[in-house]
């Protein structure tokens, strides 16, 4: 037996070992985002809070494309439909995400949201021509299963202003699913950090108009509340897309897709030991439900 082909199942072998690394480093990245936005939100007003990171984060990602050697050119006639893609992947989800953590825990915040896949399945149907299978339609029952479960687990989550909350998760949920089937439908033809920071450019206008009124003193931030700016600037919507993005050569759609999953699981754990979150039995089963569902929907 030739070394070229000893060598074949080695390489292989390594692109999905590191590529396993890969989409573990994007999934703990996009966890640990949501207990750092909760925190920030005892410092800042909420808009504002969110429009500063994304907005160095733009900055930041245009920087990693130049560092890359990518194109920073916008294509030709791509303009409205990069707008459309980057107010649903970026504008309507921080909007929505945002509001879902002024009335949420953001250990269900990120619950919640995280069922985006099951909604692009269902989405995929009259985006894609793809009709669901039953698992699509046993997936969404699980989720919803799962979010009731979560939010019974907490009476203070069944208050009023929480179900405000639980829409804005689900609402940024399926922004961000329909944002990634018409990407699907009609790829943009750009190379992958430009895309994100085109379209981060565009999706971070309406927070950035809803921070104007705020008035937020940045002055007044302590260290650590720089050191969280810094890191939602840079990891989450940056680094992480970009190893999200390398992951995806390496490794099937259905175990990248799976192991997104990840991004709840860290999510969750990080609001019990960062802010005291409740992470009870009930809670787990709740989360074991809608992860499930999510899974169910991915594979």
């Amino acid at each position: 037996m030739s070394a070229r082909i000893l060598a074949r199942p080695v390489a292989a072998s390594a692109d999905r070992l590191s590529g396993i690394l890969l989409l573990a480093f994007t999934g703990c990245a996009w966890g640990f985002t949501w207990p750092v936005n909760k925190y920030l939100l005892a410092l800042l007003p909420p808009f504002s809070m969110r429009a500063a990171p994304v907005a160095i984060g733009v900055v930041f990602a245009f920087a990693v494309a130049a560092i890359r050697g990518e194109s920073l050119a916008l294509p030709r006639g791509q303009f409205l439909w990069l707008a459309l893609l980057g107010m649903l992947n970026y504008g309507a989800f921080t909007v929505a995400t945002t509001l879902a953590l002024v009335h949420l825990d953001a250990s269900v915040a990120v619950l919640i949201t995280y069922t985006l896949p099951v909604w692009a399945t269902l989405l995929a149907w009259p985006v894609l021509g793809e009709r669901p299978k039953p698992r699509g339609i046993a997936a969404l029952a699980l989720a919803l299963i799962g979010v009731a479960l979560l939010v019974g687990a907490d009476p203070t989550q069944a208050r009023h202003a929480s179900w405000i909350g639980i829409g804005c998760a689900f609402l940024a949920a399926i922004a961000f699913a329909l944002g990634t089937v018409l990407g699907k439908r009609r790829p943009l033809p750009l190379p992958p950090m430009t895309g994100v920071a085109w379209q981060a450019s565009f999706g971070v206008l309406p927070a950035l108009a809803l921070a104007i009124p705020e008035h937020a003193d940045f002055a007044a931030l302590p260290g650590r509340g720089w050191l969280a700016i810094a890191y939602v600037a840079t990891m989450p919507m940056t680094l992480a897309y970009l190893t999200w993005f390398l992951a995806l050569r390496r490794l099937p759609a259905a175990v990248a897709s799976t192991g997104v999953l990840i991004a709840p699981l860290v999510g969750v754990l990080a609001s019990a030991m960062m802010l005291g979150e409740p992470l009870g039995p009930r809670q787990i089963v709740a989360m074991a439900v809608v992860l499930g569902g999510v899974a169910l929907a991915a594979l």
